[in-house]
């Protein structure tokens, strides 16, 4: 067994633990992934049978990987047999074997965010609501919360908080829209992505021989970043794990930074309290960073009060110390960052992966995708459109899944008339109609006429007969073509790749071989071989299955020489040996949102710490003083979390910060100082002075002549609004009835107020 030699002797522990419960606290940078790895070969190597472990990931990325590690130790025909994956894919796995008890096909669909905010916006429409109102996005995330912590649309329904909070936010009949979507999926044998947890756990609750059937195949349960697991995701390891009881869950506390998915920190935090008998282990060692950079995470993560306590340790070198930079405005930042990476990679002989821009939200990447640009530095966002978002992408699948799944209604919507067939939108706005009210899919209506009558003159009904028929003819090759070989035929016999061949624009030449990549793809999925069954062929419902679990993180475009751009959140689990985490200042990193309890401080100060440990060699923090928020210029103040970090271990500006107090950030004092020392640049300041008029930046808003109060009986949670003393504001909260309605209005240049609307004079302003 020399792969133990490999291992400190923190990790050799928790490898050779084998029975009974078990938690492993992995500090950053401190090597989880080789010992979940090490641990499944050495059980494996200790002849238990790999069909009879499970192990549960966050990414098939990581799975994906870590089964390559584990094949070089036992060979890969052990390692292909493990049940590993995400807990979406593994629980789509066993939901498609057993499928006919929850009344589902076998080859359901799998909807992604974009089909169901689809679905939704029809719904919504069809019931005549206010679509800015009850915007698909945020019914979306109403309705994922609920089936996150296994809320049915029934249980929604009946629970007097929940509606109660609809009706608080405007929007009464979120309980009615649920129902309406759950049905509509069930009809079109969908599930969304939160269905494939939520009916899991139904399946283990209403079926115990199917419970009990799992429960003695999974002899052995591990879980990686279990602090980023829901209340459905906790659940279905708990009962899985109840025979035996071998559950080994990896993980760190002070990574805990999903709370806005339905991750739940207390799942990690409260694993004593579920097995009393369990053993810890903590891997302490960091192999990633620097000496400074460890000390300096470890003394921000301190400052939590609810976490594991652990001491991270490295033998790496001291380092550099952290730069903390002050810029005048966010341009001046980006011009700052960009200019940074630029002189490292010429005095370091650096590549472009070597760096990474971290920031708390989308929206702020602006100023460094143009400062980017104008040194000619590649760059790459991560998180934009994924490969499988793209609309000619989209179509194409969703003619697959159409011939995989007839029922599928936004599959159908799409390509029902794409290539153009002359099936317009009053038609299927029938064919809709006449579905619901017989309440059966929209190609029931398509395939039986007869049966149900939606009323269509002879030309339009043969038009629908030639589209079903093509359908049928596609679906009759499903279990004998490989995925390629079918995919190929409905590529060209649908007409969309002699569509967009006819287009000779940048655009449609670019859309064409974006589809010869699908195929491409398609083609080495089915030369892949079964190791359990050579004989079997790879089938476009096997294709569909993988692409439909696909995460962003799995994404991989070949594009690797590039600067990174991306959300702290999206980080996570990265490593670079230059980091910039940008922007950070008061009310935008920690958010303004996250400023309401400790717990939610707390989760934004993990997000520092995950952001800090991403790097190896070297981390500079910056903010600006001023920033364009809602088209306003705004004074800012230098984050808190700066302060968290001890001084020793930063190299601070020259015209160093004033420090927090009592009395706040003093921004004249600041500003006179950023003057004084010439700024980020000359230059950038030279023209900031020319462009705007300072004193009225850090200037109170008074009384406006021309200012007159609005009917705020119809305000809702986003508006802008104007008042008269606090300025231009967002509406972030509405809470309580008349008389005593109050609304929580962000005023950028005074911070968050809560006003009592019968006394509040507002202005709307959209």
């Amino acid at each position: 067994m020399k792969y133990l030699e490999e291992l400190n002797s923190a990790q050799r522990d928790a490898v050779q633990n084998t029975d009974g419960p078990m938690m492993v606290i992995a500090g950053a940078g401190s090597g989880k992934t080789r010992v979940l790895t090490y641990r499944i070969a050495h059980l494996i190597n200790l002849k238990v049978d790999p069909f009879n472990i499970l192990a549960l990931t966050f990414t098939n990325k990581a799975a994906k990987e870590m089964k390559a590690r584990i094949g070089r130790i036992v060979g890969d025909s052990e390692a292909r047999n493990i049940w590993m994956g995400t807990f979406h894919s593994i629980f789509a796995r066993i939901l498609r074997i057993e499928s006919d008890k929850l009344n589902y096909p076998s080859n359901f669909t799998i909807y992604d965010t974009q089909d169901s905010k689809s679905l939704l916006k029809s719904i919504i429409k069809e019931m005549k609501l206010d679509e800015k109102v009850y915007k698909p996005g945020v019914v979306y995330g109403r309705i994922s919360s609920a089936k996150n912590n296994l809320i049915s649309y029934k249980a929604y329904a009946d629970n007097s908080e929940l509606i109660n909070e609809d009706k608080i936010s405007g929007r009464p009949h979120i309980s009615v829209i649920y129902q309406a979507y759950v049905m509509r999926c069930f009809r079109s044998g969908a599930m969304d992505f939160d269905d494939l947890l939520f009916n899991t756990n139904v399946l283990l609750r209403d079926y115990p021989d199917t419970l009990l059937k799992y429960q003695h195949k999974f002899r052995y349960v591990l879980v990686d970043e279990y602090q980023d697991t829901n209340f459905a995701q906790y659940l279905i390891v708990k009962k899985l794990a109840a025979v035996h009881e071998n559950v080994c869950v990896v993980g760190d506390d002070a990574q805990s930074i999903y709370s806005f998915r339905g991750a739940n920190i207390q799942n990690i935090l409260n694993f004593k309290k579920d097995y009393p008998d369990f053993r810890m282990f903590k891997l302490e060692q960091n192999y990633r960073s620097t000496q400074v950079i460890v000390k300096a995470a470890n003394s921000i993560i301190s400052k939590n009060k609810d976490q594991i306590q652990k001491s991270v340790w490295t033998e790496n070198p001291d380092g550099l110390k952290i730069k903390v930079h002050c810029s005048m405005t966010d341009n001046d930042e980006g011009y700052f960052v960009a200019q940074q990476i630029f002189d490292i990679k010429n005095n370091s002989q650096a590549h472009n992966e070597d760096f990474a821009i971290l920031y708390r939200t989308n929206a702020q990447s602006r100023s460094f995708e143009e400062a980017l640009r104008k040194l000619n530095l590649p760059y790459k966002i991560y998180g934009g459109l994924s490969f499988y978002q793209r609309k000619e992408i989209k179509d194409l699948l969703a003619y697959y899944r159409l011939t995989a799944n007839p029922n599928d209604e936004e599959a159908l919507k799409r390509v029902i008339n794409y290539p153009a067939r002359g099936i317009g939108k009053t038609t299927l706005e029938k064919l809709v109609v006449t579905a619901s009210e017989h309440e059966v899919s929209l190609w029931e209506v398509i395939n039986e006429p007869g049966r149900y009558p939606a009323g269509f003159n002879k030309g339009t009904q043969a038009k629908l007969d030639n589209f079903a028929i093509k359908i049928k003819s596609f679906a009759t090759q499903l279990n004998t073509e490989s995925a390629y070989d079918l995919g190929q035929s409905i590529a060209y016999e649908s007409g969309i790749m002699h569509e967009l061949h006819a287009d000779k624009s940048p655009e449609g030449v670019s859309r064409y071989d974006n589809l010869q990549e699908l195929l491409a793809g398609m083609k080495e999925f089915s030369e892949q071989e079964d190791p359990q069954d050579p004989d079997k062929v790879n089938t476009l419902s096997d294709f569909l299955i993988d692409v439909a679990l696909l995460t962003d993180a799995d994404k991989d475009d070949g594009d690797d020489d590039k600067i990174t751009l991306m959300t702290i959140h999206g980080a996570k689990g990265l490593e670079f040996p230059y980091v910039n985490i940008v922007g950070l200042e008061e009310n935008l990193f920690p958010s303004q949102m996250a400023l309401n309890s400790r717990s939610e401080l707390e989760e934004e100060r993990r997000l520092f710490y995950v952001a800090l440990t991403r790097a190896e060699k070297q981390a500079t923090l910056s903010y600006a003083l001023t920033r364009f928020k809602w088209g306003d210029l705004i004074q800012c103040e230098p984050s808190r979390f700066i302060e968290d970090i001890e001084e020793q271990f930063l190299e601070m500006p020259e015209q160093k910060a004033t420090k927090r107090s009592n009395s706040g950030f003093n921004f004249e004092q600041e500003r006179k100082n950023f003057m004084r020392s010439g700024g980020s640049s000359s230059k950038s300041s030279s023209a900031f002075k020319k462009k705007t008029n300072l004193k009225k930046i850090t200037s109170t808003p008074g009384n406006d002549p021309d200012f007159s109060a609005s009917d705020v009986s119809e305000l809702q949670v986003g508006m802008q609004v104007k008042h008269q003393r606090f300025g231009k504001g967002k509406v972030l909260k509405i809470e309580g009835e008349p008389p005593n309605k109050k609304a929580t209005v962000f005023f950028p240049a005074t911070g968050q107020k809560q006003l009592l609307l019968k006394f509040a004079k507002l202005q709307i302003l959209n």
